[in-house]
């Protein structure tokens, strides 16, 4: 493949490249020397599941792989004890070590439903955080102002509105660009969100007198509403190793619009054949193309076609799911509260959200619509109550 077929390659779904002239001249060298580029991406443990969101960063990393490139997958064990400020207008709460360990375990065998791990790197940034002594933080510190990092954004909006910033966001940047530093990367990926620390890493390596990093940034990707970016934290989003049944249903709730942006970002597709789909497919069909192409990625094709039929099955023909979740409760008698009842089974995730959820007609108990939040229900032996189109639970004593 030429440079220019490379390229084409690399800048699907990109928001920027900076710059690209300098990629180009990376690649022109690599391919001389015939010396794959170091090819780095940071993923903070802050949750135990990766979730179509991050895929957007590891199918790129995939995408520089099958050019031959050296790709390190950083797992941020030590900087997730702090926790990235980006976009956020308030000071995150902390991961125990414990906790990062935890969701740092189930990441290497998530990311291998992606990426050839025979092929890749996986790093973890406490191998040289870990141990550094205040001497060593102290020089590396000296390489970086306080002025400049109150030039991002979200540190200056909230430093203008008396919000809190503790000194351990201050430090993040400067740690993830030190990651760029010890594994000499040539190219960074990140998301638009983390365009500052990606800069961030560029000038530190001309400070440490290292060829300079390429920056690139791929889009944020909506969650199943279409608005806040996909995050277990929002409830939007749609794990890679969630059951094929629910991974199909979330994918075929989220609006026209924003299925497109999925089909380029988290699909093989050619962007003329996703063109073609726009002028020629019922947006309904090409949905469901959709979460069939994602789930035989993540599952297999046998399990995305009877995904397929479940929906039909369900949602079409208004079948209960052949597969229906079992709560199981020997002590569950008499009339309970509908909140109560919602919360224990575990359809929803307090006893506001129930109270949302009846007052917007979603609540049905025994084919019966509960429309009064202070309902008491009689609990029986089978009962089926339905949260919604997805979530369904059936009563066993």
């Amino acid at each position: 493949m030429n440079i220019n077929e490379s390229l084409q390659v690399i800048k699907r779904g990109t928001v920027e490249i900076i710059d690209e002239k300098a990629l180009t001249s990376k690649l022109e060298e690599s391919q001389r020397s015939k010396k794959p580029l170091i090819i780095k991406a940071g993923f903070d443990p802050s949750a135990p599941d990766i979730h179509l969101g991050h895929t957007v960063l590891l199918r790129k990393l995939k995408h520089f792989q099958e050019l031959g490139h050296r790709v390190v997958f950083l797992i941020g064990d030590f900087t997730a004890m702090i926790g990235d400020p980006s976009g956020r207008s308030e000071v995150r709460n902390r991961l125990t070590e414990d906790e990062v360990k935890a969701n740092a375990r189930t990441y290497k065998r998530q990311v291998s439903k992606i990426l050839d791990i025979s092929k890749c790197d996986v790093a973890f940034n406490s191998k040289w955080l870990k141990g550094m002594s205040l001497a060593d933080f102290m020089e590396l510190a000296a390489h970086q102002t306080v002025a400049r990092i109150l030039e991002r954004d979200d540190f200056f909006n909230r430093y203008k509105a008396g919000k809190e910033i503790s000194l351990l966001e201050f430090i993040y940047p400067i740690l993830q660009a030190y990651d760029s530093v010890v594994l000499k990367a040539d190219v960074e990926l990140g998301g638009t969100d983390q365009k500052f620390n990606l800069l961030m890493g560029k000038t530190l390596q001309r400070r440490y007198e290292q060829a300079e990093q390429v920056v690139i940034t791929m889009p944020l990707l909506e969650g199943t509403d279409g608005v806040q970016k996909m995050s277990k934290s929002y409830g939007n989003y749609i794990g890679i190793t969630e059951p094929p049944d629910e991974m199909f249903g979330k994918i075929m709730s989220i609006s026209d619009e924003i299925m497109w942006k999925y089909y380029e970002l988290l699909t093989d597709i050619s962007i003329d054949e996703i063109s073609g789909m726009k002028n020629n497919m019922h947006p309904k069909e090409a949905k469901a193309r959709l979460a069939k192409e994602i789930i035989t990625a993540y599952h297999n094709k046998v399990s995305a076609d009877n995904a397929e039929k479940e929906f039909e099955s369900v949602f079409k023909e208004g079948n209960l799911p052949s597969d229906m979740p079992v709560y199981k409760d020997s002590h569950l008698e008499g009339s309970l509260w509908i909140c109560e009842l919602l919360s224990k089974t575990g359809l929803v995730k307090s006893n506001g959200e129930a109270r949302r959820m009846v007052k917007q007609g979603a609540v049905v108990v025994d084919n019966q619509k509960i429309d009064d939040e202070n309902a008491k229900i009689d609990v029986k032996n089978g009962m089926i109550i339905q949260v919604g189109k997805r979530r369904f639970v059936r009563i066993e004593k």
